[in-house]
């Protein structure tokens, strides 16, 4: 077609901090694209102000303006320009599709155990770390050992082909090195094995637990646990209509909602899940704090959505994740308490990006000790879930027995999550 492999992903880099740089997809299309390439938005830091999407079943353009958050944040652009061409259908030689393209095998798992003396922040400085070598946390666990040592797992795939020597792996166990300082005893970097296995999941939780985890009801509960939405000016902005009648071949998906971190990455993320193909979308920017989103949509065999079962469906579905797209609760576990934190997983299997970047952060502000944390897979009736649980150490700083303090815990993280 004429088109060589750098026009596939444009990048326009603002020449202004603060203002939005362009990026421009334009490849053949697939099911899902505008998802994928958003998560890869969503895991670079990157908020999206405005954009455009549009397909004619076989090519797709999409038009992207994004800045980083926080704006001080930077962005290795040219990564970016990459991870964007290797999740589009290629039409490109072979020989840029080996080096470029993702495979359709799972990437290797790799193992990190850290060894350190602890300190507040740790795992937030490690987490940080990785998201910048563009390496991704699938499962973690952490533990603190009787004398004040801890000891870090992290199941980690690479994004970018650094593991895959062994002098990529002893480079990240330096950086990881210099960034622990002191308090690094040792650090070693490998294909992981069999023990692997014994950290697919963790002990089932409580019924009484996951009923508050994975409710989906939206108003506040008494004890703070669950903090939803306490500012109902919120939930009175989120709207989701379905219009059939301004186009002959396709539904008009009008969403209407406060805005928030990865905010498009979900709607286009239920939008995969549930078949739904969008032929052309526009974002508009932020207004007030609140988000228009106007997408023309048909289902998964090419046709409008007319049965009034599968609009509400649809309309229930993303209101409830607009305004609910990650569930945070504090509980006591015996004498201790435990933050549990759940997402739903898209359903290629693949979990929300930055999660951990973003409670660690939000418990490092606070000045909160991380005892021991774990990530697991949790399956209910509808969906199955990404669960991050974090035993939170007492400090006499933020004594964790209160109310008001778990309440503060709670919302911290929350808005941390939600880029509020």
């Amino acid at each position: 077609m004429g088109m060589s492999w750098e026009d596939v992903v444009l990048i326009e880099e603002s020449k202004n901090s603060g203002h939005p740089t362009v990026v421009t997809v334009n490849c053949p299309d697939k099911a899902g694209l505008g998802c994928d390439l958003l998560r890869i938005v969503l895991e670079f830091g990157l908020y999206v102000t405005r954009g455009d999407f549009s397909t004619d079943g076989k090519w797709c353009y999409v038009i992207l303006w994004v800045v980083p958050r926080p704006i001080s944040l930077k962005i290795d652009w040219e990564s970016l320009k990459k991870r964007l061409v290797s999740c589009c259908p290629s039409f490109l030689p072979a020989f840029y599709i080996d080096q470029f393209s993702g495979s359709s095998k799972s990437p290797p798992l790799y193992l990190l155990k850290v060894f350190s003396l602890d300190r507040k922040g740790l795992i937030h400085d490690v987490t940080k770390l990785l998201c910048e070598l563009e390496l991704t946390i699938q499962r973690l666990k952490v533990m603190t050992t009787p004398d004040g040592k801890v000891v870090d797992l992290f199941f980690i795939t690479d994004s970018v082909n650094l593991l895959h020597t062994k002098f990529g792996r002893e480079e990240t166990c330096e950086h990881l090195s210099v960034v622990l300082g002191e308090c690094c005893i040792s650090c070693e970097l490998e294909l992981a094995g069999p023990e692997y296995e014994c950290q697919q999941g963790f002990s089932s939780i409580p019924e009484t637990i996951a009923e508050k985890l994975f409710s989906c009801e939206f108003s506040s509960v008494e004890d703070g646990s669950q903090a939803i939405i306490s500012d109902t000016s919120r939930i009175k902005k989120a709207s989701v209509v379905i219009d059939n009648l301004l186009s002959p071949v396709h539904s008009l998906l009008q969403i209407q909602c406060h805005d928030q971190k990865g905010l498009i990455y979900d709607i286009l993320r239920i939008s995969k899940d549930c078949g739904i193909q969008i032929a052309y979308g526009r974002v508009s920017p932020s207004v007030n704090g609140t988000r228009n989103l106007d997408l023309f949509i048909q289902n998964e065999n090419g046709k409008k959505i007319v049965d009034h079962e599968n609009q509400v469906a649809l309309c229930s579905r993303l209101k409830e994740e607009m305004l609910h797209p990650l569930r945070v609760i504090i509980t006591n576990r015996g004498p201790d308490t435990q933050l549990l934190v759940a997402n739903p997983v898209e359903i290629s299997g693949k979990g929300r990006p930055r999660v951990v970047y973003d409670v660690t952060l939000a418990l490092k502000t606070l000045d909160i000790c991380i005892f021991s944390a774990e990530i697991g897979r949790h399956s209910t009736l509808d969906r199955e879930w990404e669960v991050y649980k974090f035993l939170l150490d007492e400090n006499q700083g933020f004594p964790l027995t209160s109310k008001q303090a778990k309440q503060n815990i709670v919302d911290k993280v929350r808005r941390t999550l939600m880029g509020w």
